[in-house]
Order: C-alpha cells, then sequence, then structure tokens
C-alpha cells in the first residue's frame, strides 16, 4: 500500500494537464479584460462619429 502512495505522489502527469488549465484560464482572463476596454474605446468612438454626423 505503501508503494502505491509513493508511487501516486511521483506521477507527474496530471500536473501538466493542471498547468494547461491554469494558462487556458489566464489568457481568458486576459481576453475578456482586453476585449471590455477595447468595447468601450469603440462605443466612445462611434458616439463621436454619432455626434459630429
Amino acid at each position: 500500500m505503501r508503494a502505491f502512495f509513493t508511487k501516486l505522489i511521483q506521477d507527474e502527469a496530471g500536473v501538466t494537464a493542471i498547468e494547461y488549465g491554469l494558462i487556458a484560464a489566464l489568457i481568458a482572463v486576459a481576453a475578456v479584460t482586453v476585449m471590455g476596454t477595447v468595447g468601450t474605446n469603440l462605443s466612445s468612438t462611434f458616439n463621436t462619429v454619432a455626434g459630429k454626423l
């Protein structure tokens, strides 16, 4: 039984999947933040153009 737990602790196959998941989550948060900022700026630009017309 002790050998099983030792082998389970030393197994790093799941670590890579977790790291990829964390990287994907970080990219998603960054993308949402950037899209929100770009959306706000774009809305402001369209409102300015509409006001000038």
